[in-house]
């Protein structure tokens, strides 16, 4: 009887991806770069100089108790992640970052001060954000000791700056709720107000 070969079992060929499964995915890479600059360049930032323009000089700095922040810590907190995690962890810029002390601040920022601050990092991010191809969301770096792709370090930063977005905005209502506002009814449908006009559409959720 004859020995059988002890060789590797022979496997079905790996199926071929198709090229509009390729462009598919390149488009969505796009997508989701393009969709987040959006969010961070426009509807954030637009959302957040609306809530911060209403309140008054002294509310900037309030807290409710000293487990929480204030909108001044928020907006100091929003330009240092962004930075750390796009400028710095994406893109290669030194980090100089001093989380904690974005928290400790007590002494009163002027408010032009922050938003330009703030504002001006937001551009940074969005020339990084830019510069990517979709095969650059792939790549890896490390951040805060984290190993992230970089699709996920830009996820992390759009969700952050989302949930810190929202709490300025709640402070802001409770300070001056009759003069922050982001929507219209138009044709019975709730639409945002003229600073997103032009810009691509956005619905509320």
């Amino acid at each position: 009887m004859g020995r059988r070969n002890a060789g590797v079992a022979a496997t079905a060929p790996c199926a071929a991806v198709e090229p509009e499964f390729s462009k598919a995915m390149s488009d969505q890479a796009e997508l989701f770069i393009t969709r987040s600059r959006y969010y961070l360049q426009t509807e954030y930032r637009t959302k957040l100089r609306a809530a911060v323009d209403a309140l008054p000089p002294d509310a900037l700095w309030w807290r409710p108790n000293e487990q929480s922040n204030s909108v001044g810590n928020l907006l100091m907190h929003l330009a240092g992640n962004i930075r750390q995690w796009v400028v710095s962890g994406v893109g290669g810029a030194p980090d100089v970052r001093d989380r904690q002390s974005e928290f400790d601040q007590r002494a009163p920022i002027a408010v032009t001060d922050l938003v330009d601050r703030l504002e001006q990092t937001i551009c940074d991010v969005d020339r990084m954000l830019a510069s990517l191809s979709p095969a650059d969301l792939h790549t890896r770096r490390t951040i805060q000791a984290n190993d992230v792709t970089v699709l996920e370090a830009i996820y992390h930063v759009v969700e952050h700056f989302s949930m810190h977005t929202g709490q300025i905005i709640l402070l802001a209502k409770a300070d001056q709720a009759d003069r922050v506002r982001f929507y219209d009814m138009v044709d019975g449908h709730p639409r945002l107000i003229s600073e997103f006009h032009g810009r691509t559409p956005v619905h509320p959720r």
